[in-house]
């Protein structure tokens, strides 16, 4: 692992500047659009001098960057903000519970994707210039192409109308039968996704000499397939799985929100369709340090899974 502490240290230092530039974009783009918090907050109240006392109390009028100032100085305290549609309430105790739902959810689902999707996209490599090739490959593209709004009044009108299995929505925790609609619906793209993906790689490492040749010494199929198959095909997957870590802190919108559960993806559409600008701030910030934080945990995986890889300090950027 030469270079990579110096490289990871960079990385690190770099990550505060990028929280910065977010930070300040998307406090930019809520201050610049239609109307602002206090009139959010105030609903149909239009007393035009009672409007700028409270604007006055909570700094909004002074000028965008000083208000910035504010904002983050705020911020450097622990404090995400007070939410204007939900009176009275700290943004923190809104989100957190509700990212703990979406991640419950989201967690099930990528199970769900990489245990069904990763064979099945082996099993089609495996398969090439047979039958089940040309159906795995439709099957993929046809799941792939039917969206979660497709997705889940299909899913009510089979497991609920017809069969009565579950539940109609809700939401009563991880271990509960009402998941089990939502899971399957945020998983069938994914499966389809990493089926793909995880079919072109198998096919392109089973074409290299290192794999002819383990096959000409006469080692089981299976044991071709796990040392010097799968560590190759699967490399590229790491990063996937590291970027679909980040969708727990985001949630599935219209999932959460046609089957009434309380998760953070729910939350977020009711945020942007209500203009609580603190709520959206907040999100936007969590959700680019878990991008930034997933880029670095990718990074860290590449050099256990494969350790030819360096990082040279010389050479990162």
């Amino acid at each position: 692992m030469q270079g990579f502490f110096p490289y990871l240290v960079r990385r690190l230092l770099w990550a505060p500047v990028i929280l910065l530039a977010v930070s300040f974009i998307a406090f930019t783009i809520t201050r610049l659009g239609p109307g602002d918090p206090v009139s959010v907050a105030m609903g149909q109240f239009r007393d035009q001098e009672v409007l700028e006392r409270v604007r006055a109390e909570k700094g909004l009028d002074k000028p965008l960057i000083e208000q910035y100032g504010i904002y983050l100085k705020n911020l450097a305290h622990g404090d995400l903000g007070e939410s204007y549609v939900y009176k009275n309430t700290d943004i923190g105790e809104l989100i957190f519970p509700k990212m703990w739902v979406s991640a419950q959810l989201g967690l099930v689902a990528l199970i769900i994707v990489f245990s069904v999707g990763i064979p099945l996209g082996t099993f089609a490599a495996l398969k090439q210039g047979e039958r089940a090739d040309p159906l795995s490959i439709g099957s993929f593209l046809f799941l792939q192409s039917v969206p979660v709004l497709i997705m889940v009044p299909l899913m009510q009108y089979v497991f609920v109308l017809k069969l009565h299995w579950l539940p109609t929505g809700g939401w009563d925790g991880i271990f509960d039968k009402r998941i089990i609609m939502p899971a399957l619906a945020m998983s069938m793209g994914g499966i389809a996704g990493v089926a793909r993906i995880t079919r072109a790689m198998t096919l392109n490492v089973l074409g290299e000499d290192y794999v002819r040749t383990a096959r000409a010494k006469g080692l089981r199929e299976f044991t071709v397939l796990r040392r010097h198959v799968a560590r190759n095909a699967l490399l590229p997957l790491v990063t996937i799985i590291g970027i679909s870590l980040v969708s727990l802190l985001e949630g599935a919108f219209f999932a959460e929100t046609l089957l009434g559960i309380p998760g953070i993806g729910r939350f977020s559409f009711d945020s942007v369709h209500n203009r609580d600008y603190d709520a959206m701030m907040a999100l936007t910030l969590i959700i680019a340090t878990g991008f930034i934080l997933a880029n670095i945990v990718v990074d860290i995986a590449y050099t256990l899974i494969d350790p030819r890889i360096r990082y040279d300090s010389r050479k990162s950027g």
